[in-house]
């Protein structure tokens, strides 16, 4: 009978739930006693307070316990809460535990309903419950070994845990419980242990079933019992916590590791004191952690920058809303630094915002890249004026303030006058630093609000905004011509300045950006016309000849690109032989309107405006696929000139544009020849002399044209690589008929001769021309005399007869 009752109680205790209680108060373990009682799994139980358990009126005993992390067992009766929301009177229990330190790890929770025992004290009710029935309440193994550490006692949760029954660990010892390695790091302690009754609390992985070692905390203690020592040893499953310390390692690694700065910061008023940062945001602002860690990140704002972005941020963590922005920041040495920021706010478990992470990105260089590239796009690279595009905005601007105001804007367009000689003659190095002084005086002859652009090559506009009349603005513009006539000193080289300079104003001119520019363009052709360096406004006179150039020019555009140019060829004879020596190539324009028109009438325009190094890239063409078609016909003995201008010659790349046609076309380069006027060649001798010597190298002929048709330098021409002197029609045509005389050109032939080089007349028109021409030792003529211009087809007949 005693035995029955002894078992009754015995399962009326083991029926009552224990669990483990952490010392902040949350729940760490949780077992199927417990769910049975009170309804709760594990997943909606573990890690939340105890007090989430206990019914609010009675919660101040235990809350008081646990805030102040009593030491001592408490003993309460109360109310818990079910999981249904029932609720079940019980009386709780709380058994402090104790870790290697002696420091309190938490508590072991005792839940008795009030049905289940006896009013009596704790040390009663404690004494009288079996032993085996309290171990199996343990969540974690429990075991009680002797001295040689055979398994004396032990819990179910011992069982579980290794898999083993009960004969099986009837027969184990504490050596079976771990790995060999694992055993030898214990062993020690143990020992000192049962040798000294000190307590031991560890760390180590404990042998489970299958022979896998799970992480247990293990505490051990000495138990003196009819004059024999036993070990006492209790361990608790701390794989969860392991699993989370690894992904809290990874995480923290993770923080260490970003390239961007990490911030967390503790919510708290007005004030967020920083709690924690990453190396990145060290190395970023150059604050250690220990500067840092407590005090307010606006402790490293730029004063008076960003002050927007800045009321932006503020707003933002009062309404606990995430946000990014960008603003400076100053480093620990004082720099500044562009800071894009972005903060989310961290909530608690009761949903109320408790931190903020701050996103550091240090977006210094990429700002700078930006304004780079913005005042790239916007801005000459040569000289750092304003741009085209920059131009045009500034023009806008300044029209529409005086639209305003009502007041004047004066447009200059300047062009520097023979930049292109200063180049050609001393180098693109020294070019560039004239452009470069030119815009330096330019921007300090006008003021702040005004703009000075460079449009292209030696091309300058300057806005002359807010005028309030026009004798100010001439003062302004009469400055400015000051400003750029004064010479350039350079490597002990005075160099002359001057340009031309074309004014247009608002809103005489034009009302708007386009009109005006075009204007001022117009007057700065008058005035690079009249080449006295002058100051030329617009007028409506200058706009209707200016318009007709332009017309004119649109025009010649159109015959290269709508087929109407074509070429004429007139053949060379030598005196002597009567043998044809060679072809000129004579350009013809099939006029829609004016039908076929001459050289003279158009390519004095064509050099003005440019279109000749099209027009000759053009007969270059024709000329080399003419050659190449000859070539085809056995026909390589007869070389085709063309004429080169100014323009043309003066180009860097002519030569290599010719060589580069030779090679495309395997060409002979004896199979062309160039014809260059004699005032071409002395424009420039400084630059003529190594160009002529490049087409020497290339092969091509050289030959002076209309030569004594101007002044020349004999002692210059004598020293040019030519391979042939053509001389002027006008000498031609002074020889007179009846007398048989033309001093100018015998005296021109007697040069040619001197300088060795074969003399070829041109504009050859009667038979005593070439008499004369024959006596005087003339060596070859071309002219309508012999062959008037012809096509390829009648040139082609006329050679396959001779």
């Amino acid at each position: 009978m005693m035995n029955d009752m002894k078992d009754q109680d015995e399962a009326a205790v083991a029926s009552n739930p224990a669990f483990l209680v952490s010392s902040t108060g949350k729940i760490a373990t949780w077992n199927s006693t417990c769910r049975s009682m009170l309804g709760y799994t594990e997943q909606e139980i573990l890690h939340h307070p105890l007090n989430d358990l206990i019914i609010a009126a009675d919660r101040a005993a235990v809350a008081a316990h646990l805030e102040q992390a009593l030491p001592q067992p408490l003993e309460v009766d109360l109310s818990l809460r079910q999981a249904d929301y029932g609720e079940i009177a019980s009386r709780l229990t709380l058994l402090p535990q104790f870790g290697k330190s002696g420091r309190l790890i938490g508590y072991v929770a005792l839940i008795i309903r009030d049905g289940h025992i006896e009013r009596m004290g704790l040390a009663d009710e404690v004494g009288n419950i079996p032993l085996k029935s309290m171990m199996n309440l343990i969540a974690g193994p429990f075991l009680i070994s002797n001295a040689d550490g055979r398994f004396v006692l032990w819990n179910e949760s011992m069982a579980a845990a290794t898999g083993k029954d009960a004969e099986q660990l009837g027969g184990m010892h504490l050596t079976d419980l771990f790995r060999a390695e694992e055993w030898l790091r214990l062993q020690p302690d143990l020992e000192q242990v049962m040798a000294h009754g000190v307590r031991l609390c560890v760390e180590t992985q404990i042998r489970s079933r299958g022979g896998c070692a799970v992480p247990h905390l293990v505490s051990a203690m000495r138990l003196a019992y009819g004059g024999k020592h036993y070990l006492c040893a209790m361990g608790f499953d701390i794989s969860e916590r392991r699993r989370e310390q690894r992904s809290l390692l990874v995480r923290d690694r993770a923080l260490h590791a970003v390239s961007n700065g990490i911030v967390i910061c503790r919510s708290d008023g007005r004030d967020s004191p920083i709690e924690y940062v990453n190396p990145a945001f060290e190395r970023i602002t150059g604050f250690s952690a220990a500067e840092s860690l407590g005090r307010d990140p606006r402790f490293m704002a730029a004063p008076g920058l960003d002050d927007d972005e800045r009321h932006r941020l503020r707003a933002a963590i009062d309404a606990r809303l995430e946000i990014n922005v960008v603003f400076r920041n100053l480093r620990k040495d004082g720099e500044l630094f562009w800071n894009d920021l972005s903060i989310t706010p961290v909530r608690d478990e009761q949903g109320e915002v408790s931190h903020f992470i701050g996103l550091v990105n240090d977006v210094t260089a990429l700002k700078q890249r930006t304004a780079h590239l913005e005042h790239e796009v916007n801005h000459d690279p040569l000289t750092g004026l304003a741009n085209r595009n920059l131009l045009w905005d500034r023009l806008e601007q300044a029209l529409q303030t005086a639209q305003r105001n009502k007041s004047l804007v004066a447009t200059i367009l300047l062009d520097l006058n023979k930049f292109k000689c200063i180049n050609d003659t001393m180098g693109h190095e020294v070019g560039d630093e004239v452009l470069k002084v030119v815009a330096k005086r330019l921007q300090a002859s006008v003021r702040a609000t005004d703009t000075v652009a460079r449009l292209s090559g030696d091309e300058f506009v300057l806005v002359l905004a807010d005028q309030p009349s026009l004798r100010f603005a001439l003062r302004m513009i009469e400055r400015v011509r000051g400003d750029l006539s004064k010479p350039i000193q350079y490597n002990d080289k005075e160099i002359p300045v001057c340009g031309a300079i074309g004014v247009s104003v608002y809103p005489h001119d034009g009302l708007n950006a386009y009109d005006l520019v075009r204007a001022a363009d117009t007057a700065m052709y008058h005035s690079k016309e009249a080449g006295k360096g002058d100051v030329h406004f617009f007028s409506v006179d200058m706009k209707s000849s200016t318009d007709a150039k332009r017309a004119l020019e649109a025009e010649m555009r159109e015959a290269l690109e709508g087929g109407q140019l074509f070429l004429l060829f007139q053949p060379r004879q030598s005196l002597s032989t009567a043998r044809v020596t060679g072809v000129e190539a004579l350009l013809r324009w099939r006029h829609p309107q004016q039908g076929v028109l001459l050289p003279a009438a158009f390519l004095g325009d064509a050099e003005e405006n440019g279109m000749i190094v099209p027009f000759g890239e053009w007969v270059l063409q024709q000329v080399c696929l003419m050659l190449l078609r000859f070539k085809a016909a056995g026909r390589v003995d007869l070389p085709i000139t063309i004429n080169s201008s100014y323009r043309e010659f003066c180009r860097g790349n002519y030569i290599s544009h010719i060589a580069a046609k030779l090679d495309e076309f395997q060409l002979a380069p004896a199979s062309l020849e160039l014809d260059i006027r004699e005032e071409t060649l002395l424009r420039n001798p400084h630059l003529n002399k190594p160009v002529l010597e490049q087409i020497r190298q290339l092969g091509v002929s050289l030959a002076i044209d209309d030569f004594g048709a101007g002044l020349s330098n004999l002692r210059y021409l004598q020293e040019l690589p030519m391979q042939r002197l053509k001389i002027s029609r006008g000498s031609v045509g002074s020889i007179c008929p009846v007398t048989n005389t033309g001093d100018l050109a015998r005296t021109l032939i007697g040069i040619g001769r001197s300088l060795h080089l074969p003399v070829v007349a041109e504009g050859v028109e009667s038979l005593s021309q070439q008499n004369f021409l024959r006596q005087n030792g003339c060596d070859e003529m071309q002219g309508n005399f012999f062959r008037e211009p012809m096509t390829e087809a009648e040139l082609r007949l006329m050679l396959e007869m001779a």
